[in-house]
C-alpha cells in the first residue's frame, strides 16, 4: 500500500514493501476455518502457524485439517507451521443433560444449569451427569445442582474457603464444606451465570496434584510425531522438570537424524511465573497464555507479567507468542474494539515474536477479515517502530554461550548496519542461523533458504524470518547461491538495483551447522558490488 495523507493531513505509516511482517500471525484453525478456500484465504492474509486445539475434536478431524493445511500450503509454495496445543490437566465441568433447560440461552442446543447468586452447588466424583437433589435446609425445599467434574481428586484437594472458578472466571464460588471421604465437595455461588457442558475450572487457591502432561496428551504427542507436527505446545507448565520430562520423551520418540518437535512452553500458572528462567531456558518457545492466567492470578498483574516474560525471553533469545482474546469480538464484529487494536500494537511494541488468534478463527464469522486485520495492525505498529531510534544488542544469554554460529550472527548486525542493508539473506539448513540472526531483533528483514521442508515451516516461528524451502545450487558454490538469492529477491520485489543485502552461508553449501561466512552485496553492481567477510 503507498504511503498517503489521510484526512487529517498525518501520514500513512504502513509501507510500501510487500514484504511479509514481521511479527509473525497464529491462527486456530476449527470449524469456522477449515476448508481449503478458506485456509487459503488465511495463508494469502498472513497466516504463518496454524494452531491444533487438542482440547477440542478427535484425531480423524485433526489429521483432515491437517491434510488441508499441508495441501494448501504446498500450492501456495508457503512453508506454514502447525502447532499442536496439549490439553494439560485442564479441569472441566461434565456433562450437563439436554434435558436442563435454562430460562437463559442456550449453547447449541445442549443442556445448561442457571446458577443464581448465594446458592449452594455441589460437586461429586464418580457420576457422568449432572443431576439436581432436593434438601431442607432452615425449613426451606431447596433444590441443589450437583455437577460431575472431569478431575475425581478435584473433591478431596480443594480445601473450604478455596476459590472455585468456572468459565474463565466468569462464575465464581467459595469452597464451604466436602465430605470426608473427598466424595463431594459443597460449593456457594458468589457470582452466578450460566454453566454448561465442559466449561473449564480454575483452582486458584488448591494444590492439584495432577501431572502436567496426562494420558490423553501422551496419546497426542503420539499423534503429533506421526504426523510431523512442527511444535508441540504444553499447557499449565509449573516446573521446568515437566518441559524435560515431554523433551525426554520426544527425544524417544524420533531417530537420531531427525530433530525432536520443538515446546512451547504456556505460562499460565502463577508457579510458572515464579519458576519463569528455568523455565525459558528448557523450552524452545514461550507462550502468555492470559485466558487461564488471568483467572489464577490478579488480572491487574496480567500486563506487568506479560511485559516482564517478553522481556526474559528476549534475554534468553525464545521466540514469544502473545495468546487470547486479542481480537475477541471480531468473534461476532466485523471490526475490533480499539482496545483491543492497542492490545496487538501493545504486544509488537514489547517484542513479540507472534500473536495469536483464537476462537476468533476456529469459530468466529469473519476468519480471513480478523487476519487481515491484525496484519495491518501489525504493519503499522512495526512501520512505527522502525521510525523511532532503539538500541539494538545481542540477548545476554546468547553472548555468554560464546557459540560461533551466534557471533557471525551478531557481526551481521553490525554490517547490516553500517553498509545500510536491506535484506538479510542467509542458508540456514536446519534453522540454527536463522534463529541467532532472529534473536538479534534486526529491524531488517531475513530471508532464510534450506532444502528442508521442516525446517522451513519450523523458521515460520521466528520473527523478521520469511523461509523459503528451494534446493542448493548443484555446484555447491556460495557464488551461486549469491546469484540465486540476488534473482529472487529482486523477481519478489523486496529488493531495488543497487540496494546493499547481506548474505550468510558456508561450504558445503545445503549443510547443516556450516555457516562460516559473511558477505555483502550491492544487487546488480557487476563491478566489486560482491565484498566477502571470511569468519
Amino acid at each position: 500500500m503507498p504511503n498517503r495523507a489521510d484526512n487529517r493531513g498525518m501520514t500513512s505509516l504502513i509501507p510500501e514493501s510487500p514484504r511479509p511482517t514481521r511479527a509473525k500471525i497464529v491462527a486456530t484453525i476449527g470449524p469456522g476455518s477449515d476448508s481449503p478456500e478458506m485456509v487459503r484465504k488465511l495463508i494469502e492474509a498472513g497466516v504463518a502457524v496454524f494452531r491444533f486445539n487438542f482440547s477440542h475434536g478427535v484425531f480423524e478431524a485433526h489429521k483432515k485439517r491437517l491434510v488441508v493445511v499441508r495441501s494448501v500450503a504446498k500450492e501456495l509454495d508457503r512453508p506454514v507451521a502447525v502447532l499442536g496445543d496439549l490439553c494439560g490437566p485442564k479441569i472441566r465441568v461434565g456433562t450437563i443433560p439436554k434435558s436442563f433447560v435454562p430460562r437463559g440461552p442456550m449453547n447449541q442446543g445442549g443442556g445448561a444449569i442457571e446458577l443464581a447468586t448465594g446458592q449452594d452447588v455441589v460437586f461429586r466424583r464418580g457420576i457422568s451427569e449432572a443431576t439436581v437433589e432436593r434438601e431442607r435446609v432452615a425449613g426451606q425445599d431447596l433444590a441443589t445442582p450437583v455437577l460431575p467434574v472431569t478431575y475425581a481428586p478435584m473433591t478431596e484437594e480443594v480445601e473450604p474457603g478455596d476459590r472455585v472458578l468456572v468459565n474463565d472466571g466468569a462464575i465464581r464460588m467459595l469452597a464451604v464444606e466436602r465430605s470426608r471421604d473427598g466424595d463431594w465437595l459443597r460449593c456457594r455461588v458468589t457470582i452466578g451465570g450460566l454453566v454448561t457442558s465442559s466449561k473449564g475450572i480454575n483452582l486458584p487457591d488448591s494444590r492439584i496434584s495432577a501431572p502436567a502432561i496426562t494420558e490423553a496428551d501422551w496419546q497426542s504427542v503420539a499423534w503429533a510425531v506421526e504426523n510431523a507436527v512442527d511444535f508441540l505446545a504444553l499447557s499449565f507448565v509449573r516446573r521446568a522438570d515437566e518441559v524435560r520430562e515431554l523433551r525426554r520423551r520426544l527425544s524417544s520418540m524420533v531417530s537420531s537424524e531427525t530433530p525432536p518437535i520443538p515446546i512451547v512452553s504456556k505460562i499460565e500458572k502463577p508457579e510458572a511465573v515464579a519458576d519463569l528462567d528455568e523455565i525459558i531456558e528448557a523450552s524452545d518457545a514461550i507462550m502468555v497464555a492470559r485466558g487461564d492466567l488471568g483467572v489464577e492470578m490478579d488480572i491487574a498483574q496480567v500486563p506487568v507479567v506479560q511485559k516482564e516474560i517478553l522481556a526474559r525471553c528476549q534475554a534468553w533469545g525464545r521466540p514469544c507468542i502473545v495468546a487470547t482474546q486479542m481480537l475477541e469480538s471480531m468473534i461476532t464484529a466485523a471490526s475490533p474494539t480499539r482496545a483491543e487494536a492497542s492490545d496487538v500494537a501493545n504486544a509488537i511494541f514489547d517484542g513479540a515474536d507472534a500473536v495469536m488468534l483464537s476462537g476468533e478463527t476456529a469459530v468466529g464469522k469473519h476468519p480471513a477479515l480478523v487476519v487481515e486485520t491484525m496484519r495491518r495492525i501489525i504493519t503499522v505498529a512495526e512501520a512505527r517502530i522502525a521510525q523511532s531510534p532503539h538500541i539494538e544488542s545481542p540477548p545476554q544469554k546468547l553472548i555468554e554461550s560464546k557459540y560461533a554460529t551466534a557471533a557471525l550472527a551478531h557481526g551481521a548486525w553490525h554490517i547490516a548496519k553500517d553498509v545500510g542493508a536491506k535484506l538479510i539473506v542467509c542458508w540456514s539448513e536446519a534453522g540454527g542461523t536463522a534463529r541467532y540472526l532472529s534473536q538479534n531483533d534486526f529491524h531488517v528483514p531475513i530471508i532464510a533458504y534450506t532444502s528442508s521442508p521442516v525446517a522451513a515451516r519450523r523458521m515460520a516461528l521466528l520473527r523478521g524470518v520469511t523461509p523459503i524451502r528451494a534446493d542448493a545450487p548443484p555446484s555447491g558454490l556460495l557464488r551461486d547461491f549469491t546469484d540465486m538469492a540476488e534473482r529472487d529477491m529482486l523477481a519478489k520485489g523486496w529488493i531495488r538495483h543497487g540496494e546493499p543485502m547481506v548474505l550468510l552461508a558456508g561450504k558445503p553449501l545445503g549443510t547443516a551447522k556450516a555457516t562460516n561466512s559473511i558477505a555483502t552485496l550491492f544487487v546488480g553492481d557487476p563491478n566489486g558490488g560482491y565484498r566477502s567477510h571470511r569468519s
